[in-house]
């Protein structure tokens, strides 16, 4: 068998995880849950749960993976001793075929993005038509656009881990961070902003504890660092031995947070932005409309308000959105793809191939089937099986790996774990608090 690919340098793995954390969900699910929970109290509990939930389980599942140097079907039968390695591989395969199931949806909505980032364009060069079919709903559009990002997915996870993944997210994370920053300082500098960033920073602390804030607040740090998913195994499978996981993981966590936060400053401050320009954002009782199209709606709303800008502030925000989701993307794609290599002994390029292909083929389902299926995937993969391939994750972390296997594995990178207040916490953390967290999660998951 061939020495696993590894990462070449700890920021290539930094970028990469990052990377696959930071997606549509930071950018687009986080700020609609901070303008739906009360803002500023939101973000104080979501950092909050960040610590408390995503920060160690990331540091597990970082870790499983990079014990058992493979992806989560085999990684997790290397924790397990006798007839419990069935079920270890069970959970593991579900983790694959959850992220698996995910890239199909995914691949859908990113294709909109490319057609809204063409959208300005064909305005730009007179093609009215063109540029109505590209923001209008039709399966034909739907169809060529899941294709067009399939086939970029593709090309990057074709190339391999140091060419493809590694490098690609080592580009593509800076072009995100630049585009965000650059983006963010136009829309605050527009009437209306400031309301929009007051919302946003000055939390309401009686809110605070509001429920739906404490649920959704620990609902968005479960997803935003792709828990439950098989990727962070993944790439901690390709992590060198010398690596701190601890200290890594805290990286991935903080850059994660950082893009959540930044995409923060800059939708909340547009929704203002575009109310002080005619464009209706809440609902006389208060709440968010059209949340869940705030991307598609809202935004391409304010955007016509800007005069000549329009064009460019459309096109650089939808290819900011495709960024992020060829970031998560490729990392989705992986888990299958690696999966097929271990198992089958296939090129990394039949491989690719065929995962993208057979993930493809249901896509194209769901767009042909929309709207019996597209909600339907979405809710079967992310409130369902994602949070319960989680706890599953933790009780492996915390009940069947021996503990002192896991302060091996740790020390490995990190000799002085044990002498610091990581290792005095973590273990019994994993243990017992984690599985109560995520359980609220699928309590709420399976009740919301």
């Amino acid at each position: 068998m061939n020495a696993r690919a590894q990462f070449s340098s700890k920021l290539g793995f930094v970028m990469a995880a990052a990377g696959s954390a930071i997606g549509v969900g930071n950018i687009w699910g986080f700020p609609t849950q901070a303008a739906s929970n009360g803002g500023g109290a939101f973000l104080l509990m979501y950092l909050l749960m960040i610590l408390l939930l995503g920060y160690p389980m990331l540091v597990a599942e970082i870790t499983i993976g990079r014990h058992g140097q493979a992806g989560p079907f085999h990684a997790l039968q290397k924790l397990t001793k006798g007839p419990g390695r069935a079920i270890a591989g069970l959970v593991g395969l579900a983790a694959v075929l959850t992220v698996s199931l995910i890239f199909t949806f995914y691949a859908i909505v990113s294709g909109w993005f490319i057609a809204y980032a063409l959208e300005p364009v064909a305005g730009l060069l007179g093609q009215d038509a063109a540029a109505t079919w590209l923001t209008g709903f039709s399966t034909a559009r739907n169809l060529v656009f899941t294709l067009a990002f399939a086939l970029l997915s593709l090309y990057v996870v074709s190339r391999g881990l140091e060419q493809g993944i590694e490098k690609w997210s080592s580009r593509l994370m800076p072009l995100l961070l630049l585009m965000l920053v650059l983006l963010t300082g136009y829309m605050l500098t527009q009437p209306g902003a400031g309301e929009g960033l007051r919302a946003y920073l000055v939390p309401d602390f009686s809110r605070v504890l509001n429920r739906d804030v404490l649920i959704g607040a620990l609902g968005q740090s479960f997803f935003s660092l792709s828990l439950g998913a098989a990727v962070m195994m993944l790439y901690g499978s390709y992590l060198s031995r010398q690596s701190s996981i601890p200290a890594l993981a805290a990286q991935v966590t903080l850059l994660d947070t950082s893009v959540a936060f930044l995409a923060g400053l800059l939708i909340l401050p547009a929704m203002y932005v575009a109310q002080h320009n005619g464009v209706a954002i809440f609902a006389e009782d208060g709440s968010l409309l059209s949340s869940d199209t705030l991307v598609f709606s809202v935004l391409p709303a304010l955007f016509e308000t800007m005069g000549q800008a329009q064009y460019l502030i459309a096109f650089a925000f939808f290819v900011l959105m495709i960024v992020a989701a060829l970031t998560s993307s490729i990392s989705m794609l992986e888990a299958p793809v690696s999966l097929a290599i271990e198992s089958t002994g296939l090129s990394r390029l039949k491989a690719t191939w065929l995962m993208t292909a057979l993930c493809t083929l249901v896509s194209v389902i769901i767009v042909f089937n929309f709207g019996s299926l597209f909600g339907l995937v979405i809710t079967l993969t992310t409130q369902y099986a994602q949070p319960l391939v989680s706890l599953c994750i933790t009780i492996y972390a915390g009940w069947v790996w021996q503990r002192n296997k896991v302060l091996a594995e740790l020390k490995s990178g990190c000799p002085d774990v044990e002498q610091g207040l990581f290792w005095k916490i973590w273990p019994w953390y994993v243990r017992f608090v984690c599985p109560v967290l995520v359980l609220v999660v699928i309590i709420q998951s399976i009740g919301g």
